[in-house]
């Protein structure tokens, strides 16, 4: 195919629709910024770079590259960690920066109406004005944008009591491939009106259509909360540990774990690379956190919650279980936490794994990892949503040779996945296949399930145009 900055006409079409100002063709310096994302090292220019501000725009754009059959990639915040919206095939990208309007926030209904471009927390700090809250907490939170979040189905820290972005989608406004804008759903909490295409969009990718307005329901925002901070011998036990809490009737809004790997690069990244250190010490027999948030609106009952999770705790030797009752000592712990995956990035290239097991699994899970590791020569720091099960890999290569790393670290990879499948669970909890992930999804999903898929895609974009070769 012909380089679309040597198809004039088309050129000259696209800035009649978006405006010079808002389409990068040959400034390539600019356009570098689209290439890429948080995903490894991988790197792909696009042709063409369009930045519409309404749904019109995005429509007309659309329907342009179908007629002619020009690969388009939908953009967000470029958070991502599975190489989900990078052009592999050239093309076009659609950035949705300039959709980063709050259009609506319904007190009544405990909704509100969003575009896609709105930057996750800025959105959260929106509602909390109001005394509601939206629970999706991806540790990118300060820079992902929503529409990024629907595309992989973001989770985060309270997606253990809360739930994940799809559970507080009610509708969307969509732009197909070929050019159609439709309404998913409506904006109500029941819905048996045919299938359900608001979920079948979370979820997936950008494959199906862009996203260019977000329906949300909300909840009353807790007033209180409690945070607590546990150490533990080993990975596994901290692991142990986690499913015995929920066994004593307590469901805490948070159930962080992370590795002593991930602590020790952390408060080094924290205080070297951003001056801002955390006041945190840990003995040397620690191996393990867990990063446990209680919330609601009544304190003592949290409080006898956190009494219960001691006791449990006592059972597993972690020692003297740390209560930051001040804002200051719950604004350092979870900075240490959302700042691990930055501060690993920092140190090393890494290959950046979410995978999710079975809660209870987590303690074989993590034993396997680090003896995987051994027989492939690569380390790793292991942390991430233990509540639920998801955990994040973020394998270092240090001073592995650019051969090994692109082949037999690959293949180790393969084995903790196959075992991650083993132990009933799947390849990813919330980063999405993408293109990082795609050589392994037959490893956790049939043949059957995969030409549903492809059939599905078909259906919504008969020319294979939007974000192509990605997932299968």
């Amino acid at each position: 195919m012909i380089s679309i900055i040597e198809e004039k006409k088309l050129i000259e079409q696209f800035e009649s629709i978006v405006g010079a100002e808002y389409m990068l063709t040959h400034d390539e310096e600019a356009k570098h910024k689209y290439a890429h994302d948080e995903t490894e090292d991988y790197v792909f220019m696009p042709d063409v770079v369009l930045k519409p501000a309404n749904t019109e725009e995005v429509s007309q754009i659309l329907k342009i590259c179908n007629a002619h059959h020009i690969p388009v990639t939908p953009r967000g915040g470029g958070t991502g960690l599975s190489g989900g919206a990078l052009p592999v095939k050239k093309g076009v990208v659609i950035s949705m920066e300039r959709f980063n309007k709050i259009l609506n926030i319904d007190e009544l209904n405990l909704q509100a109406c969003v575009e896609p471009g709105v930057i996750t927390e800025i959105f959260q700090e929106a509602v909390k004005e109001k005394g509601l809250f939206y629970p999706p907490d991806p540790s990118s939170r300060g820079t992902c944008f929503l529409g990024g979040n629907l595309g992989e189905n973001a989770g985060g820290p309270k997606a253990v009591k809360y739930g994940v972005t799809r559970d507080y989608v009610l509708n969307l406004e969509v732009v197909l491939p070929t050019g159609e804008i439709i309404h998913t759903g409506a904006n109500v909490l029941k819905n048996s009106t045919g299938y359900n295409l608001t979920q079948l969009m979370i979820g997936s990718e950008g494959t199906l259509g862009i996203i260019t307005k977000i329906y949300f329901k909300l909840r009353p925002y807790p007033r209180k909360d409690v945070i607590l901070c546990a150490s533990f011998r080993s990975s596994e036990e901290a692991c142990e540990a986690i499913s015995k809490i929920y066994m004593a009737g307590v469901t805490p809004s948070g159930m962080e774990f992370v590795d002593r790997d991930s602590i020790e690069k952390t408060k080094k990244y924290l205080a070297e690379v951003l001056h801002t250190p955390v006041n945190m010490e840990i003995g040397e027999e620690v191996q393990a956190q867990l990063i446990i948030e209680l919330d609601g609106n009544d304190e003592e009952v949290l409080m006898k919650e956190a009494e219960t999770i001691v006791e449990v705790l006592d059972n597993y030797g972690s020692g003297e279980v740390l209560f930051a009752d001040s804002k200051q000592q719950k604004d350092e712990l979870w900075k240490l936490r959302r700042n691990v995956s930055p501060a690993v990035n920092s140190y090393s290239l890494t290959k950046s794994e979410d995978v999710v097991v079975p809660r209870g699994n987590l303690p074989a899970l993590v034993t396997d990892i680090k003896e995987i590791g051994k027989e492939y020569g690569f380390n790793s720091v292991c942390y991430g949503h233990a509540g639920d099960g998801n955990l994040h890999i973020n394998i270092m290569k240090e001073n592995i040779s650019d051969e090994d790393w692109n082949g037999k670290v690959n293949e180790g990879i393969g084995k903790i996945f196959q075992r991650v499948v083993e132990l009933g669970g799947t390849l990813s909890g919330e980063h999405g296949i993408g293109i990082a992930k795609r050589p392994y999804m037959s490893m956790a999903v049939s043949e059957v399930n995969l030409n549903l898929m492809r059939g599905i895609k078909k259906v919504f974009d008969p020319n294979g145009i939007l974000n192509p070769d990605k997932i299968f």
